[in-house]
């Protein structure tokens, strides 16, 4: 992302941005004094490439760019309140417009108290217990690999309600049977499922994301035989793995448990002093014969 101009610290965030143009999208800052500072976002813009044809703009174009804007404008949300946070030491919320939907939009500043969740130890968090074998252990419900779909989406509806999030949507995620996911803080909880050898459609799969940062309210953790996978170095995760005797086996920026099913996931570029941002357990391959459940 560059920057260009600037806002002169101490300066409170006024309103901001959102445009989508055809080389890219941007975000504009404005500061109480009227100063701007524009930030542009690597990817692509709202032109429908259509690789030198003739090729009109398919009818899920304009939807896709709603979807990007709705990324973007959390991003921007996020990106905002850190700031706020370090500078200001409380948060900033964003009440959006849309000038030109959805390619445009302005949102209007307004600073508010901290969240708790930033100060350790004043919110519990929200600790997944994975139990390679067997499904994963929540705050009030499990999630076990016999768990049938209808009530491994009712558990994920729980969490969202708990966690003051939007319910969990379904999705198409190719090689499974179903896919839903929900926000926790500032990461998702993510379910598959697939269908045994006698039929049932059941829990298959669950993963984690958690960007780097802070992690919101509440924070997830993800932990295995005592281990917190998404909070500590990725080295040190790694040594602590061999030590309680789980076989490790590196694939690119993935470090995989093949006996217990599980894959953690680095982002590129990342080093061992870095923290994993993903984790995902299934059924491990030793088992996957016998998966019909109970």
């Amino acid at each position: 992302m560059r920057n260009e101009g600037g806002t002169g610290r101490e300066r409170v965030p006024a309103r901001v941005l959102l445009r989508g143009e055809p080389d890219g999208w941007h975000w504009v800052l404005v500061d109480d004094a009227g100063a701007e500072r524009r930030s542009d976002f690597a990817g692509a813009g709202t032109r429908w490439a259509a690789g030198g044809r003739p090729d009109p703009e398919p009818a899920w174009w304009r939807r896709r760019l709603a979807e990007t804007a709705e990324g973007l404008r959390e991003a921007v949300a996020e990106r905002l309140t850190d700031a706020t946070f370090r500078e200001f030491g409380a948060e900033a919320v964003i009440t959006w417009f849309a000038v030109a939907e959805p390619v445009e939009w302005e949102g209007i500043v307004t600073l508010r108290e901290a969240d708790p969740a930033r100060f350790p130890g004043r919110v519990p968090p929200f600790v997944v217990t994975l139990e390679p074998g067997r499904g994963a252990l929540l705050p009030d419900a499990s999630l076990l690999f016999s768990t049938r779909a209808a009530d491994a989406w009712t558990t994920l509806d729980a969490v969202a309600e708990r966690c003051g999030t939007l319910p969990p949507k379904p999705s198409f995620l190719c090689g499974w049977t179903g896919h839903r996911s929900v926000r926790v803080g500032r990461g998702t909880l993510a379910l598959s499922t697939g269908r045994g050898e006698d039929g049932v459609e059941r829990l298959a799969q669950i993963c984690g994301t958690r960007s780097p940062g802070w992690s919101g309210n509440p924070e997830m953790r993800f932990r295995l035989d005592g281990v917190d996978l998404l909070d500590e170095p990725a080295g040190d995760v790694v040594a602590l793995l061999r030590e309680l005797d789980h076989e490790i086996v590196r694939r690119g920026r993935s470090v995989r448990l093949a006996a217990s099913g599980l894959t953690l996931h680095a982002p590129d570029g990342a080093d061992g002093a870095e923290r994993f941002t993903g984790v995902s357990l299934g059924v491990p391959a030793a088992l996957s014969p016998l998966w019909t459940g109970s």
